[in-house]
């Protein structure tokens, strides 16, 4: 084992601490679905384009598969497992894709719903075509992105104690 392939890191996954000793070749995606087993990092394109990998990384998502994991060092790291609540109940973006129907195979939800988590964070309320903008990096085949958008409008007006507005 070459000292120059292998490096210890440690970060925090899902609000544990975590160490671990990873090729510093590995992307993010192989070390949280490899060593910890947190099949919700989708490996979809393994170039950065169709947002299947999402995780948020100290606030801010990223594509997990052109994230080195070398560089989760001393990072906060969030699968859609640490959305969850302490018993397995679902955060209110998840079962918001769940009433409006926005999952159908599933594969893209966890990025989607990463992504969906950050913009939510910001306490702001967006206009559907800025929602569309900051939900761009991800491809679905399946669900045709509408119910997406509402699951992620629904949410937004709720988290701001708003009412949401009648679809036009």
């Amino acid at each position: 084992m070459s000292e120059q392939q292998y490096k210890m890191i440690h970060c925090w996954i899902n609000g544990c601490e975590r160490s671990a000793m990873i090729d510093v070749r590995a992307s993010l995606t192989d070390m949280l679905r490899n060593d910890y087993r947190l099949t919700s990092v989708k490996k979809g394109c393994e170039v950065g384009e169709c947002g299947a990998c999402n995780v948020i990384i100290d606030g801010e998502c990223f594509n997990s598969c052109i994230y080195l994991a070398v560089w989760a060092e001393g990072k906060h790291i969030t699968t859609l497992e640490g959305l969850m609540g302490p018993n397995g109940e679902l955060s209110d973006i998840q079962q918001a894709f769940v009433d409006e129907t926005a999952i159908q195979c599933g594969f893209c939800s966890p990025g989607f719903i990463l992504t969906a988590e950050e913009i939510l964070e910001r306490g702001k309320i967006y206009t559907d075509d800025e929602l569309r903008k900051l939900l761009s990096g991800h491809l679905c085949r399946c669900t045709g992105y509408e119910n997406i958008l509402r699951a992620v409008k629904k949410t937004m007006y709720a988290r701001n104690g708003k009412k949401m507005p009648k679809e036009q």
